[in-house]
């Protein structure tokens, strides 16, 4: 059974609005991370410059590559330890309405590491389990922060084959910037849009409704609008309720399921743009852009195909017309469901708009290797370095494969640059299967519900998910216990900081380096060869890494095997 073509084309126009609206914002943000004059100058210099002596920086002063690194980990550690003090201790902390204890120490180390990784893995119930102190002025702090702290790395990696002088930009600076010329304004025009929809924005925790039977229920409310803006357009993911964006406060109508599509592809593409502009060839970006293009509609193809019906309600009274009825959201079309997913998992968001785990377990398969790949587009900032570090070993590998010289916009590829680029590769992997095997020898079937490979498949996608950032859960899952609390909170600092510390080792290797004109020996990478070449690459790397765990998992579940 196939779904209707309204959903086909509607994903069409969905994804061609979000494309634009990125070609203008990455021109935007290359202006920013430039210091070229853009119309918010006149408001916001004065308010950078009394930030910049607050904080005791020189904005004019670059940084080598180890003190931006310094500066990041630091700043986020600290903040990290600030949000876990809040979470422990949120039971005497004010704005606790419905007297939330504390959370366990596990927890809260669970927690802040999440949100301060931009993963946003909710191992508890937000609407019952945080106080709206501790949401806004812990989990949403870092919401802001997480996400500032990866344009800062995609630019001062960008900066590597711009320079020469061995520095790659003020870490201070990088971060103002982002936030009072990125987040800040997109986060507040977009809360206002939800707030035109009818998604709630109030300091109140709750409200009674009326009941048929004649009773009164309380529902828990808060300032969702302001929540889901940054949570979309910072790749966050985590959700204001349970729920997430499945529940009906936070995302009522279609028209918030299509704002919220957009919020969540505008940086990551934009991005993409942004490195055109910066490095002054904009045409490099659209190899990139294909590649990413090409890698997500075919997911969103293969999301279409797999859940357009679910076996397992075959033959019921059960219409399936507009495809999967099982765990979907009513309120949204099948396209607007299928694109919001794919984008999420794709986009490394996260949040959720429909039960991931009632989904067919070839679309489970499809999520988990957006998930695998980490870099189509990939999380705010760190998704598009992701795709940098591939295409240099693309471009090492391709070059030595046919005698070219491997370099990418004049700067040399050599052992340093590799070297980062395989620890790179390498930790996503391992961050998983490790501590995969650990839990299957310890017995999946108490964690997760299921047959074997279902609960195989559960437990892969909730280490994937912390390991790529991404925070998206599948159920049913008891996982508040102090090892997967623990563990997933080391997976989740390992995912982030390893390969932000390669990103700025190679961008600061780089601009050590004089640029050097292209030759003919140069690998052209504008070119469809080129593009072809790096999503072949792409996936058959990504294959050699993850089939196997997959074959485990979610085949195992689509062939019948237990």
């Amino acid at each position: 059974m196939a779904l209707p073509f309204s959903s086909l084309i509607e994903a069409g126009i969905t994804i061609a609005i979000g494309l634009v609206l990125s070609i203008y914002f990455g021109h935007y943000m290359a202006r920013v991370y430039t210091g070229r004059p853009t119309l918010l100058d006149p408001l916001l210099d004065p308010i950078e410059r009394g930030l910049y002596r607050l904080l005791g920086t020189n904005p004019r002063r670059s940084m080598p590559w180890k003190e931006y690194a310094a500066a990041l980990l630091v700043t986020n550690a600290i903040a990290i330890v600030f949000v876990f003090l809040i979470l422990y201790w949120q039971a005497s902390l004010p704005q606790n309405y419905f007297a939330v204890p504390g959370m366990s120490w596990d927890l809260a180390l669970h927690t802040s590491a999440s949100f301060g990784t931009n993963t946003d893995y909710q191992h508890y119930a937000p609407e019952l389990q945080a106080s709206l102190f501790a949401s806004l002025f812990g989990l949403q702090f870092l919401m802001f922060l997480s996400s500032a702290t990866g344009l800062a790395v995609i630019v001062a990696f960008i900066r590597g084959f711009m320079r020469r002088d061995g520095t790659i930009g003020n870490f201070w600076v990088d971060m103002v910037r982002s936030m009072t010329r990125v987040l800040l304004p997109v986060s507040i025009v977009g809360a206002l849009v939800l707030l035109l929809l009818g998604v709630p924005q109030t300091f109140a925790q709750s409200f009674t409704a009326p009941l048929l039977n004649g009773g009164r229920a309380i529902i828990p409310t808060g300032p969702v609008a302001s929540w889901d803006s940054i949570e979309l357009l910072g790749t966050n993911g985590g959700g204001y309720f349970a729920a997430n964006l499945g529940a009906p406060l936070q995302s009522p109508t279609a028209a918030t399921n299509l704002v919220g599509i957009l919020l969540m592809m505008l940086i990551p593409f934009s991005t993409i743009f942004m490195f055109g502009h910066m490095v002054r060839r904009p045409r490099e970006s659209y190899p990139f852009l294909a590649t990413v293009l090409i890698i997500i509609l075919v997911a969103l193809a293969l999301f279409f195909l797999f859940e357009s019906a679910q076996p397992l309600v075959a033959g019921l009274n059960v219409t399936q017309a507009q495809g999967n009825p099982v765990g979907a959201e009513t309120r949204f079309s099948s396209g607007g469901s299928a694109v919001f997913q794919i984008f999420s998992v794709y986009g490394n968001v996260g949040a959720t708009s429909m039960s991931l785990g009632s989904l067919t377990p070839g679309a489970q398969m499809t999520l988990l290797w957006g998930m695998f790949l980490q870099c189509a587009p990939g999380g705010e900032g760190t998704g598009f370095g992701m795709l940098l570090i591939n295409s240099l070993l693309a471009i090492f590998l391709g070059g030595l494969m046919v005698g070219r010289t491997p370099e990418y916009l004049g700067k040399k590829l050599g052992r340093d640059q590799m070297r980062w680029a395989t620890i790179t590769l390498l930790s996503h992997p391992m961050a998983i299967l490790i501590p995969l095997a650990i839990a299957a020898v310890s017995g999946l079937s108490v964690v997760a519900a299921g047959p074997g490979s279902q609960s195989f498949t559960i437990v892969l996608y909730e280490f994937t998910s912390e390991s790529a950032n991404n925070g998206s859960g599948m159920s049913p899952i008891t996982d508040n216990t102090i090892f997967f609390n623990v563990v997933g909170a080391v997976i989740m600092l390992v995912g982030r900081y390893l390969p932000i510390i390669a990103m700025l080792a190679i961008g600061g290797g780089l601009a050590r380096q004089e640029t050097l004109p292209p030759s003919s020996g140069t690998m052209k990478t504008q070119s469809v060869t080129f593009t072809l070449y790096l999503v072949i690459f792409l996936i058959v790397v990504t294959g050699l890494l993850f089939l196997p765990v997959l074959a485990l998992g979610p085949f195992s579940q689509g062939v019948g095997f237990p």
